[in-house]
């Protein structure tokens, strides 16, 4: 999708972090945007916040809530018009190990970062068949591709999604459909979401991690890591070394095995 002009824009978790910068980007390239979140006093500043500089809709969306969905939808249709560009964006994370999670954790995770993702392109991917038009980016993770501890549902979640969205991307092309899937794997962002973690890998600055994402949209990309050398790492090492040097090169020399330490998350 060269032209974002005049594009309606949907991205959940729109009201914060990356995507709240995606939001204004987008808002620049003259799209006009709908944030979904769940935090509605969130939602509230971004839309008073961003309204100067274009068309911003703002919604109270649970997007693990399949009725609140299809309402918001409806409602999105009726007052902004068909979604054009798609970014499911909205995500959650538990830093501890698995032995300590709740069935609650567990739950939550897979409902916002796997199952959401599923249940909005759902809502809007018959439509964008139909017009034979339509983006869908889908934001999974580095830890779709490498494992790491204190991740373990979180990483599930994301290899999820990995799976999912490029096995979608794969179903409009044998259906000779004109509606484009781009995947997008970032390492840990400095958004708040990851506060405490230590990296020796450089943590991803959010607004140019932000601008890379509507790029690769603009460019049609089909997949994209944001940190090639660990993506390149993790697949040539998984490939072709033993699981112990893996271990001992993600563990010992890149320190992956360690980020999530001193993890403390967005308050």
């Amino acid at each position: 999708m060269k032209n974002l002009k005049q594009k309606n824009v949907l991205i959940t978790g729109g009201a914060s972090g990356i995507g709240k910068i995606m939001a204004r980007i987008m808002l620049e390239k003259n799209a006009n945007v709908i944030i979904w979140d769940v935090n509605e006093s969130n939602i509230k500043n971004t839309v008073n916040e961003l309204c100067k500089i274009g068309n911003i809709y703002g919604c109270c969306v649970d997007v693990t809530n399949t009725e609140q969905i299809n309402n918001a939808k409806c409602e999105v249709e009726k007052n902004v018009g068909q979604v054009d560009v798609l970014i499911n964006n909205a995500g959650i994370v538990v830093g501890k190990y698995f032995t300590e999670h709740s069935i609650a954790d567990i739950q939550n995770v897979l409902n916002v970062n796997t199952n959401a993702p599923m249940y909005v392109t759902l809502a809007f991917l018959e439509g964008m068949v139909t017009r034979n038009s339509g983006h869908i980016c889908n934001i999974a993770s580095s830890a779709g591709f490498i494992t790491n501890p204190k991740m373990s549902v979180y990483a599930a979640s994301k290899w999820a999604v990995i799976g999912w969205s490029d096995s979608l991307r794969l179903e409009m092309k044998q259906m000779k459909k004109d509606v484009n899937i781009t995947t997008i794997m970032p390492y840990y962002i400095n958004t708040g979401m990851f506060d405490g973690i230590k990296s020796t890998i450089p943590i991803l600055d959010p607004e140019k991690t932000a601008a890379i994402i509507i790029r690769a949209i603009e460019r049609n990309v089909k997949m994209r890591s944001i940190s090639r050398s660990l993506y390149f790492f993790a697949r040539f090492a998984q490939a072709v070394f033993p699981i112990a040097v893996i271990d001992y090169v993600a563990g010992n020399i890149l320190g992956i095995y360690k980020t999530m330490d001193n993890f403390v998350g967005r308050k």
